[in-house]
């Protein structure tokens, strides 16, 4: 997911008709598959939606541009999150509750989308993914960086760095996979241990910082 989420203009915005109709009905088609545990070649969306493959293959050249898509739509409104709160705590808390409602209402989608990056990647290790355009992920990047602006000339690079990337490890849909399947937790419980994980990190970062270390 590496599209900047700056900038989610589609198709659609741009374009009116039939076309726009038949990459709608193509993107419909993809997550109503995804939402029921499929990950979906473009040849099978179009057959499922009933579009041609020449067709279908003008608007998502490949799985990964499909799935690309079917993400998008599936994040919503997390991809123009904002907050005016200069606390970044309460941003991070902010950013957590606008996200793992809707990552949970799309369970499905994303749980299929990474197992296309897994399997990607062992294809890849195996010497066996050849031309095939790669998945990849990267909207939470954009996303923690800027909950976290607040802190940018506070913490040191690294330490920014350091906090950034621990953060993304309670804030995805891996979360679900570790504290509802693994840990049997229920959405509240779930959201309540990512709020707390994260509220931890951060003031662990800022007490850090203090100390000049």
């Amino acid at each position: 997911m590496e599209v900047s989420r700056q900038q989610p203009a589609t198709i659609d915005d741009v374009e009116r008709g039939p076309r726009a109709r038949t990459r709608r009905l193509m993107l419909e088609t993809a997550t109503r598959l995804m939402q029921g545990g499929a990950t979906p070649s473009v040849s099978e969306a179009a057959e499922a939606a009933g579009v041609s493959r020449a067709t279908a293959y003008r608007y998502f050249p490949s799985q990964a541009a499909l799935i690309h898509a079917v993400v998008d739509e599936g994040l919503g409104p997390i991809l123009t999150w904002r907050s005016d709160s200069a606390d970044p705590e309460a941003r991070v808390a902010d950013l957590i509750d606008t996200s793992l409602p809707r990552i949970e209402e799309f369970e499905a989608t994303f749980k299929a989308a990474l197992k296309l990056s897994l399997d990607q990647w062992a294809r890849r290790q195996a010497g066996t993914l050849g031309t095939e355009p790669q998945f990849t992920r990267g909207h939470r990047v954009d996303l923690l960086r800027d909950a976290m602006a607040p802190l940018r000339g506070k913490l040191a690079p690294r330490q920014f760095d350091r906090l950034s990337q621990a953060l993304s490890l309670v804030f995805g849909v891996e979360v679900l996979i570790v504290l509802k399947d693994i840990w049997g937790l229920d959405g509240e419980r779930t959201r309540a241990v990512a709020q707390w994980a994260a509220a931890t990190l951060v003031r662990g970062a800022i007490a850090e910082s203090g100390k000049g270390t």
